[in-house]
C-alpha cells in the first residue's frame, strides 16, 4: 500500500481539545476541525515511522489517530500493516476489519485486506474482498487488483480462477508485465510450454528484460527441445547480466 507523503505544516501543537466553547465555521465546529487535524497529524507521523521501519512508534501514533478519528480508514489500514510487521496477526485482522467498516468503498483498503487474508490462507474471504475492490468504477488500477487476486488463487490453488483473473487484468492492461509473467508461470506449471513461450515473449516485448525472465525463457525453450533458442537466451543473459545468479547457473552448467 502506498502511504502518502509526510505533511505537518500548520498542525504542530494541535491535539485533542475538549470542554471548550466552540465557534462555527461552515458546518464544522472548531473543536471538530482540530480533532480532524490532530488525527491527520498523528496518521502522518505514524505513516512516516512505518515507512522507516520504526513499528512500535508507528503503532502508537496510528492508534492515537484512530482513537481521535475512528472513521479514518487509511489510519486503520496502516495500523493493520504495522501490526503485521509486529507479527500480531490478531490485532492486524481487527484493524483491517475496522478499516473496511470505516470506508467500505475504499478499494485500496479492500485490496490490502485481501492480500493479508491470502497470506493467512483465507482464500475465499480474500477473493470476496478482491472482487469488491475490482467492482468499484473509480478503481483505475483494477488490473493490479485482478493480478493480485490471480496470484492468490494460484496459492489456493485454483488455477482456472487464477487464469480468469490474469486474463481479465490483461484485457484492462495488455502490457501488464506482472500479469504476463504470472500467466507464463501458470502455463509452465501446467506443462503448456508453447503457451508459456507466448507469454514470456509478450513480456519481453513489453518490459525491459531481467536476468530472471531471460533464464525462464531459456528453460521454456529447453523444455520445447529448442537448443538454439535456449542458447540465444542464455547468451543474452550472460551478456546483459554477467554477475547475476542466473548467469552463474548457466556458466556452471554444460552448454
Amino acid at each position: 500500500m502506498k502511504i502518502s507523503n509526510f505533511r505537518i505544516a500548520g498542525l504542530i501543537g494541535i491535539f485533542l481539545i475538549s470542554g471548550c466553547v466552540s465557534t462555527v465555521t461552515g458546518s464544522i465546529t472548531e473543536p471538530d476541525r482540530n480533532n480532524k487535524d490532530a488525527a491527520e497529524l498523528n496518521y502522518q507521523l505514524g505513516a512516516r515511522y512505518y515507512n522507516q521501519g520504526s513499528y512500535t512508534l508507528a503503532r502508537d501514533r496510528l492508534t492515537l489517530a484512530t482513537e481521535i478519528d475512528p472513521n479514518m480508514a487509511v489510519g486503520w489500514s496502516t495500523l493493520a500493516l504495522t501490526y503485521e510487521a509486529l507479527e500480531n496477526l490478531r490485532l492486524a485482522k481487527d484493524a483491517y476489519d475496522k478499516a473496511v467498516r470505516a470506508d467500505p468503498k475504499d478499494f485500496k483498503v479492500q485490496n490490502t485486506y485481501a492480500v493479508f487474508l491470502c497470506r493467512q490462507k483465507d482464500f475465499d474471504l480474500a477473493r470476496k474482498h478482491f472482487d469488491k475492490a475490482i467492482s468499484y468504477h473509480d478503481n483505475d488500477d483494477s488490473y493490479v487488483t485482478m493480478t493480485n487476486a490471480g496470484v492468490c488463487m494460484t496459492q489456493k490453488p485454483d488455477l482456472v480462477v487464477a487464469e480468469d483473473y490474469f486474463r481479465a487484468a490483461l484485457e484492462r492492461r495488455p502490457n501488464n508485465g506482472e500479469a504476463l509473467l504470472q500467466m507464463c508461470l501458470l502455463k509452465y506449471s501446467q506443462k503448456d510450454y508453447m503457451g508459456a513461450r507466448a507469454f514470456v515473449q509478450r513480456h519481453l516485448a513489453s518490459i525491459a528484460s531481467s536476468a530472471g525472465i531471460l533464464y525462464l525463457a531459456s528453460r521454456i525453450e529447453d523444455m520445447l527441445g529448442n537448443d538454439r533458442g535456449r542458447m540465444d537466451y542464455e547468451d543474452q543473459l550472460i551478456r546483459e547480466f554477467p554477475n547475476s545468479p542466473e548467469a552463474r547457473k548457466v556458466l556452471g552448467s554444460t552448454r
